[in-house]
């Protein structure tokens, strides 16, 4: 049995190893962990439910997990909520459009990017200062700038673009998940309950 993460995009598609990184360690037998693509969020919102639900129904999986971004996420967030408040709102509603146990709605606050801040070290020496000030709290860079946008700022001001699919694959394959887990307190959050599936289904 292997846990589906529902990925939306280029960079979350080398979440799944990250993810594996962090619970192999800590399980009496490794995980596997293989993603499900789709092209963006307004695909994933489209058809997430259905495929979750035909894909819990074969039996075969530990759960479904959607990693989905925060930012960006075409949803009908409560007007003038907190980022909590938006991630509470929107993982119940998720996870009540699918209504089984065995989905798990998450999200990366504000976008997986946020995960890589939590290390500078990872960073070429030239874009690393720029970023030391977000190392303690990641996820609390914001809506207005969100981390992915705070990248391709401080990368362009030093003469080139921040690519997701080729920079953000590169910078996963380097981050220590245990040192984004202590950081980010929603990849946090995922981890943890990815573990107690884990060990509840035997591993």
């Amino acid at each position: 049995m292997n846990f589906a993460p529902f990925v939306e995009g280029p960079t979350e598609r080398v979440i799944p190893a990250f993810l594996k990184r962090w619970l192999d360690p800590r399980l009496s037998h490794p995980i596997s962990v293989k993603p499900v693509s789709f092209q963006g969020s307004g695909e994933y919102l489209k058809s997430f439910s259905q495929q979750a639900k035909r894909d819990l129904d074969s039996g075969e999986l530990i759960a479904v997990i959607g990693p989905l971004d925060l930012y960006g996420a075409p949803l009908p967030f409560p007007p003038n909520s907190t980022t909590d408040a938006k991630y509470t709102w929107a993982k119940a509603d998720l996870e009540n459009r699918v209504g089984h146990a065995r989905f798990r709605q998450h999200f990366a606050v504000h976008v997986t990017e946020a995960w890589l801040l939590s290390d500078p070290g990872i960073f070429p020496a030239v874009i690393r200062d720029r970023l030391e000030s977000s190392a303690n709290r990641p996820d609390s860079v914001n809506f207005q700038q969100p981390p992915a946008k705070l990248l391709q700022q401080v990368y362009r001001a030093n003469g080139r673009e921040y690519k997701k699919a080729v920079d953000g694959s590169a910078l996963f394959s380097k981050l220590d998940p245990s040192r984004a887990y202590e950081r980010c307190p929603h990849l946090r959050m995922l981890l943890d309950d990815m573990l107690s599936l884990a060990k509840a289904a035997g591993h």
